[in-house]
């Protein structure tokens, strides 16, 4: 065995350990859940409803209680042990589901599916950071972005399979065993959990619980403002490219395939499918050459994504056949993933290494936060646009092909000075 084979299983070693193998396979199966149930509950809206504008509504509220919870659970996740937040929220999702198949029966459902998506984005919003915090913990330096990559991975696999499976059981069955799988889901990653051991250091905590809240937002704004200033600047770019682009694909997508197209549920979730597995090739590629990526020139990643727009411009104007249309938005949207998925996890991993691992998940959940603040506003701004232009759609598309390519030739500013 040469030298660089021994490094290289020296690393894999080190890197798939017990417990980060346990967080990856709870991960895999929790997050399968998580999309079957996250795809078919917006889709029953729009079926039921045949509204753009109210489909973005929902989506844009559901948004809401993650944008809250998010910093919040970065805190918890700096002051708790992040297994116990890992297993005690898989846990009450998959009872929150099952409270739900009880109630649904006795009231009126459409209501009952927007409480329901409050519910599990906001719990994702609390899960996420005690996800992220805990990989510097399991992991050393030198592995946080094959780690980010593994966990990216595994998130775009359990998103390829979850759109597939459900688009099939929704079309073919309707709600009801989509919500007994994620229930299932849910409950086994519980269990698994349970198995995982993440060190933990307890913090001594100082006054009330809006003290302890105020001090440690204090100090997480302090950190990203004064000692790591890039990362605030970073942030709001990423906010506006949120806006231009990822709410647009998240609206669009289902909008162009199920009205403007009218291909139907199960083709829509063969197109979700084929995007979540442009994540699965942009992690598997960052796992690779994810040393190689140098962090001052990822700015090209958003140039990419926003030009990958222009061919689904193309492919909606008058007298393309439909199923070409189909095709072409389908492709894009895999392309646009991958790159998508290099520059999170090349900027995440970034941020774990700048940042003290005492403050990591909420640093993490601070900036994911404002991040995700862009994705109400553009969700509800393009249910709008796609409702009053529904005739016109490659208008809205080219509108927000050349914002997202504005914002991304702006970011080498900022992206082009920072260092590993």
């Amino acid at each position: 065995m040469s030298n660089n084979d021994k490094t290289l299983t020296k690393t894999h070693e080190r890197l798939f350990k017990k417990d980060f193998t346990l967080v990856v396979l709870g991960q895999i199966i929790s997050i399968f859940g998580n999309s079957v149930l996250r795809f078919a509950l917006p889709l029953y809206i729009l079926d039921q409803s045949g509204s753009a504008a109210l489909f973005g509504a929902v989506s844009a509220l559901a948004f809401l209680p993650m944008i809250i919870m998010s910093p919040v659970g970065g805190i918890i996740a700096d002051r708790v042990n992040k297994q116990r937040i890992m297993v005690a929220l898989d846990f009450l999702t998959a009872a929150l589901i099952i409270g739900f198949m009880i109630v649904s029966g006795h009231t009126s459902i459409t209501p009952l599916v927007i409480i329901m998506m409050m519910l599990l984005y906001g719990i994702q919003g609390a899960y996420s950071p005690a996800v992220q915090a805990s990989l510097p913990l399991l992991v050393s330096g030198e592995n946080l972005v094959p780690a980010n990559a593994v966990v990216n991975l595994v998130n775009s696999f359990s998103g390829l399979l979850g759109p597939v499976v459900g688009g099939m059981l929704y079309a073919g069955y309707g709600l009801e065993p989509i919500l007994q799988v994620s229930a299932g889901c849910f409950a086994l990653s519980a269990v698994m959990e349970l198995f995982i051991r993440i060190p933990h250091q307890r913090r001594d905590t100082k006054g009330g619980m809006l003290a302890i809240v105020r001090d440690d937002m204090r100090e997480s704004v302090h950190f990203i403002l004064k000692e790591r200033p890039v990362l605030a600047k970073g942030i709001v770019l990423l906010f506006c490219f949120n806006i231009f682009l990822s709410s647009m694909i998240v609206i669009g997508l289902p909008v162009l395939v199920t009205q403007t197209l009218n291909m139907g549920s199960r083709l829509y979730g063969i197109a979700q499918g084929v995007m979540a597995a442009g994540g699965l090739a942009g992690g598997l590629v960052a796992g690779v050459f994810g040393k190689k990526l140098k962090i001052n020139n990822i700015y090209l990643l958003l140039v990419v994504c926003a030009a990958g727009i222009l061919p689904m411009v193309l492919a909606l104007l008058p007298g393309v056949p439909v199923m070409v249309s189909y095709i072409v938005i389908t492709v894009m949207c895999f392309l646009l993933m991958i790159s998508a998925t290099l520059f999170s996890i090349k900027m995440l991993a970034f941020v774990q290494a700048q940042t003290p691992v005492n403050i990591v998940g909420k640093v993490i959940s601070f900036l994911m936060a404002v991040s995700m603040c862009s994705q109400p506003i553009g969700q509800a701004l393009y249910g709008v646009l796609f409702e009053r232009l529904a005739a016109f759609p490659w208008v809205v598309m080219l509108g927000a092909c050349i914002a997202s390519f504005l914002t991304a030739l702006f970011s080498k500013r900022v992206y082009s000075r920072l260092s590993e």
